[in-house]
């Protein structure tokens, strides 16, 4: 029998969690008891803790296994009655939903700091999703903060032992309670479920190829992050395409040292391999594996916003859509706007929602939302709550081989029929948090000003006047929560959009993202770069919002 003790401690300061969850660099989460306040201040706020079952997983980074260890301890010094935890501590973010709906479990304990670097000099994560499998609203994350700043001590039961490395079930006896640690296959009940969305037969046609159509040749990159395994299971296992199909499958704690975030910066790489024209189709996960970026033959850039759209256009082609129907669609506010012009055509409901994926749970578990998106390179639907990468993947190539056109073609049709959004996002990493909070508070002054809407500002050599501004509040349509301060927004007559908002997904410092949206119709000029048809509206949000001033900064750290 092992026995529970009772540790004194002190609150830390900043155990806020942002936009998905606590991050900060490995050397926070080294101090003493940090990781344990925050792993109790979790379990504080769950009132059905009580024999209750947890889902525990993390993207394989620096750290994860430690704190695996540690959270078996406090949970079982809490009362929990069983953890499900991956094999080594794996799990993909997107499975861990998965694993949350399927076994109906109070939560799961996430530990990942998604596409941020990894490595003892870079970053950590932990976060908190609950029973609907998606990330922690804000009166829950709100709760685990309060908790954190008054946290006295936490239940430990410091001598139990769990091997994590070997699949199967152990049994303990916690004083007189049972607790029970399972640990799992990382990769199979999600892949018995992507199995159970798309057409595999379909998708192994179009990679294998047939008589009388060549092999779909294929680029999949999982940057040294989670959906390694995942990768090889799915697409050389089951869809019959080979290793060399395969980049970085193997689960780094440092991801090999590169920044694992699919974007044409970090994963240029990529980018340049498929450009050579010996691939298809390519496709890039980041470190967790919710967020996934889409090339075309010759690495034709598909913008999130487009994937969206485009997939949003396909979904009655892919047999859970075919199942369970296509209900609205939604997207963050930043995102381009080209799902909502989908979403007219079908009318199908159209929600826009702040960033940040919890925002997207209560229009799902409500039954009025199918697909969604941000134009962070995120794609999900209503088959779990959080984002998902290798989903997105697998949703086009079933488009694909359903359609038989090209990414190419798949773009240009859908240009031709609604239109072109065109959209950039600048990113500023790291700067002054004082001097870009000092940039919102007087940029929202300027635009709520009297006479600024209507003002008249040249945009493509073409006087446009603001027909909006402001600073974007949400009300949920469901629960009537309420989502302030969420992104200074500036809307032109000509349908173009300047947004400023500071991220929520850093480990330091600030990031100030700046987006830039320009719509085309579809008997426009759709064949421009994005650099040549947003060069006017980069200068005026350079200027509109004083970025060099409050920056020290001449141009952006990431343009995506």
């Amino acid at each position: 029998m092992l026995t529970v003790e009772e540790i004194e401690t002190v609150p830390f300061e900043g155990q806020q969690p942002g936009t998905s969850g606590l991050r900060k660099k490995v050397k926070v989460f080294l101090q003493k008891n940090y990781v344990e306040n925050f792993i109790q201040s979790i379990l504080n706020v769950n009132e059905e803790l009580e024999g209750c079952t947890l889902v525990v997983g993390g993207d394989g980074r620096y750290l994860v296994k430690e704190v695996v260890d540690t959270i078996i301890k406090i949970c079982a010094g809490n009362g929990v009655g069983k953890l499900i935890i991956g094999q080594n501590g794996l799990l993909s973010t997107p499975a861990v939903s998965h694993l949350i709906r399927k076994n109906e479990t109070l939560g799961g304990i996430i530990l990942t700091a998604s596409h941020n670097p990894g490595g003892v000099d870079n970053d950590f994560g932990i976060k908190f999703n609950t029973s609907n499998g998606g990330p922690a609203p804000d009166g829950v994350t709100n709760e685990i903060y309060r908790h954190s700043t008054i946290i006295k001590s936490y239940k430990i039961v410091p001598n139990i032992k769990c091997d994590i490395t070997t699949i199967g079930i152990t049994r303990f006896k916690i004083e007189d309670k049972d607790f029970v640690v399972e640990v799992i296959d990382s990769v199979k009940d999600y892949l018995d479920y992507m199995k159970e969305i798309f057409n595999f037969p379909l998708i192994k046609t179009l990679l294998e190829g047939s008589e009388d159509k060549k092999k779909f040749n294929v680029l999949i990159d999982s940057m040294n992050g989670v959906t390694g395994p995942y990768v090889k299971r799915i697409f050389v296992d089951e869809l019959g395409a080979t290793e060399d199909n395969l980049r970085r499958v193997v689960p780094m704690e440092d991801f090999g040292g590169i920044h694992p975030d699919p974007n044409l910066t970090y994963a240029e790489d990529l980018v340049r391999e498929v450009r050579k024209g010996d691939y298809d189709f390519g496709a890039a996960f980041d470190g967790d594996g919710d967020r996934n970026m889409i090339l075309g033959r010759g690495a034709m850039f598909v913008t999130p916003a487009d994937s969206l759209a485009i997939l949003a256009s396909w979904l009655h082609v892919i047999p859970y859509f075919q199942r369970t129907g296509v209900k609205g669609f939604a997207r963050s506010m930043p995102t381009a706007a080209a799902v909502d012009l989908v979403a007219k055509e079908m009318n199908k409901e159209m929600f826009e929602v702040p960033t940040g994926w919890k925002y997207f749970g209560n229009l799902m578990d409500a039954d009025r939302l199918s697909l969604c998106g941000e134009e962070s390179f995120g794609t999900g639907s209503d088959h779990i709550r959080e984002k998902d990468g290798v989903w997105a993947a697998l949703a086009w190539l079933n488009v694909i081989a359903h359609s038989g056109l090209s990414v190419k073609e798949l773009l240009m049709r859908h240009w031709r029929k609604y239109g072109r959004n065109y959209f950039a996002r600048h990113d500023f990493e790291e700067c002054s948090l004082d001097s870009c909070r000092q940039l919102m508070t007087d940029l929202e002054r300027t635009v709520t000003a009297e006479g600024f809407v209507g003002s008249k500002h040249y945009i493509q050599d073409v006087e446009n006047a603001v027909v909006a501004a402001d600073n974007f509040s949400y009300m949920d349509p469901i629960d009537r929560s309420v989502a302030l301060n969420q992104g200074i927004r500036l809307v032109f007559e000509n349908g173009s959009r300047i947004i400023y908002r500071l991220s929520g997904t850093g480990s330091q410092g600030a990031t100030l993202r700046i987006y830039l949206e320009a719509f085309t119709p579809c008997d426009g000029d759709i064949h421009l770069s994005s650099e040549e048809r947003l060069q006017s509206l980069v200068t005026l949000a350079m200027r509109f919002g004083r970025v060099r001033r409050y920056t020290g900064r001449d141009k952006p750290t990431v343009i995506t």
